[in-house]
């Protein structure tokens, strides 16, 4: 079976914040940096076949604490880049409202659509699961663009998929059906204080 470890990227300080990241580059904080790395503590001793990451930096620096641990190349691709939020990036909810009025979620702000984005993402997760079939695979990118990811391999549509945590991890894997299951899901015990890595 092909195995699928999506990872989201570290805290940056438009995380705190609270502010819509979407495409904006916008690096990894302190806090982020030491998230990354206790990540990649926890898969010194663990053996996985390729790293896949966004180019934006917050994913891409992500990743590479992985790859200096596990001697392996970071492949950027942009099809795994965020949603891209328009004109809402770079604001917070309370901003927005200010700006748009309580129903700017109907407006037309320049946002790329979700089939606009699983489109992409889709893809580029077909093109990885034939390159590497029987492989393990780490996937590092972006908490809105892992929703849409989630709630379409396991055709569930609820919002049980919200609220992933930065450097959490969720494993994935494709049987010989074609069908995906998920076998762990917004772990970060790596951030744990007495967690064992």
């Amino acid at each position: 079976m092909t195995t699928i470890a999506f990872i989201r990227h570290g805290e940056t300080d438009w995380n705190t914040e609270r502010r819509a990241q979407g495409c904006k580059d916008i690096p990894l904080n302190q806090n982020g940096i030491y998230q990354a790395d206790r990540l990649a503590e926890r898969f010194i001793d663990e053996k996985w076949d390729v790293i896949y990451a966004s180019p934006l930096k917050r994913a891409f620096k992500t990743a590479e604490a992985l790859s200096r641990v596990m001697d392996l190349p970071v492949i950027a691709d942009e099809r795994l880049r965020e949603i891209s939020f328009g004109e809402t990036e770079g604001t917070t909810e309370a901003e927005r409202v200010e700006r748009w009025g309580e129903d700017w979620k109907n407006l037309n702000l320049g946002r790329e659509t979700d089939e606009e984005a699983d489109l992409r993402w889709k893809a580029a997760l077909k093109e990885i699961t034939d390159n590497h079939k029987n492989q393990k695979v780490l996937i590092v990118t972006h908490g809105a663009l892992l929703v849409r990811i989630f709630k379409d391999l396991l055709q569930d549509k609820t919002d049980r998929w919200y609220g992933l945590n930065n450097t959490s991890f969720s494993v994935f894997q494709l049987t010989p059906e074609e069908i995906w299951k998920c076998e762990l899901f917004n772990c970060q015990k790596h951030l744990e204080e007495t967690a064992t890595i």
